[in-house]
């Protein structure tokens, strides 16, 4: 069993949007098929990661054990760029990958939840005795505190199925979310202020691929499990997948047809992005990489392959803005 070092019931109510918003954490867009067919581009880039921190914001970052899958171009780009997380979806073939539950909390309070009107406030997340545990405020109800725990299974069709198990407003226990909280999930949900969400019976059905953030990843969610204070999720079957051999213990390759980068067009593509220290998992941060590069250094291969080593961005020496105060 992978020993995870880092960082991704249901009632029709606003408790139940809580349990819903947890998969915001983990980048895995549920009920997508994987495969290629016909009706698919051909320009698709191969790409596979091992042991890898992926930061997709300052806020929101997952633990990659493992991942196979293909970077599909998106809207009318021709081949995927990978500095541009709107130009390509990653389309996972194989994976499994770990989410921390205490940062929950965070991405809710100062992304799903930041509005002034929204309905809670002041969330924080937790695993308890292998339960999801949420506390926070109902803000449209005078700010009457609330805990939930719930659990998370995967649905027939690979998207994700919350069901609360336990609620408590005001600290006592409450026998029906719909009468304390009086509000309808389903007018919430036709407000479009909230997609990719679906109830079935008291149960929330989530389609993660409408709710996460580019670069937007697609596959099938198989199974769920709790590991300490982390979420881990198997995406499609691994057990199935042949994986391309990387001379790496931490790295994130990508192979075949076109990739944008930097400013550099890769033909053929042969690139890997390379850990400088494997004691410990590769700290990436899309949005910064360039700060690991510098530290770094680059090889190219007898065949024209690019192997680059980055620094952990956790271990990059950032330099600070410069002030604007005058000098005198």
């Amino acid at each position: 069993m992978t020993t995870y070092k880092t960082p991704c019931s249901f009632s029709k109510s606003q408790v139940g949007l809580v349990l819903v918003c947890f998969a915001f954490l983990c980048p895995l867009a549920a009920g997508a098929t994987v495969g290629t067919s016909a009706d698919e581009p051909a320009n698709v880039v191969q790409v596979q990661m091992r042991h890898v921190n992926y930061h997709f914001s300052d806020t929101l970052s997952v633990h990659i054990n493992s991942l196979r899958g293909e970077l599909v171009p998106a809207g009318k780009n021709e081949f995927p760029i990978l500095d541009d997380k709107s130009s390509y979806t990653i389309r996972i073939i194989a994976a499994e990958m770990a989410c921390p539950a205490d940062s929950l909390g965070k991405i809710l309070n100062s992304y799903v939840f930041a509005n002034r009107d929204s309905p809670l406030k002041d969330v924080s997340t937790s695993i308890d005795k292998g339960r999801l545990k949420i506390k926070g405020k109902l803000h449209d109800k005078g700010d009457v505190p609330f805990e939930t725990v719930g659990t998370l299974s995967p649905a027939a069709d690979g998207k994700i199925r919350i069901h609360a198990e336990k609620i408590k407003a005001l600290h006592l226990p409450v026998k029906g979310l719909m009468d304390t909280l009086g509000i309808a999930l389903s007018a919430f949900i036709k407000s479009g202020k909230m997609s990719g969400i679906a109830a079935d019976g008291d149960d929330l059905i989530m389609d993660l691929a409408e709710v996460l953030p580019p670069p937007h990843m697609l596959g099938a969610v198989r199974s769920i499990r709790i590991e300490g204070q982390n979420i881990i999720e198997v995406i499609g079957d691994p057990t199935k997948t042949q994986l391309k051999r990387v001379a790496a213990t931490n790295y994130m390759a990508y192979w075949g047809n076109q990739l944008g980068f930097g400013k550099l067009i890769m033909t053929d593509t042969d690139l890997t992005l390379i850990d400088m220290n494997p004691d410990d998992p590769f700290d990436f941060d899309l949005d910064h990489y360039k700060d690991q590069l510098v530290p770094g250094y680059a090889r190219i291969t007898a065949n024209f392959g690019l192997r680059v080593f980055l620094k952990d961005f956790n271990k990059v020496q950032r330099t600070p803005p410069a002030s604007k105060e005058a000098k005198h």
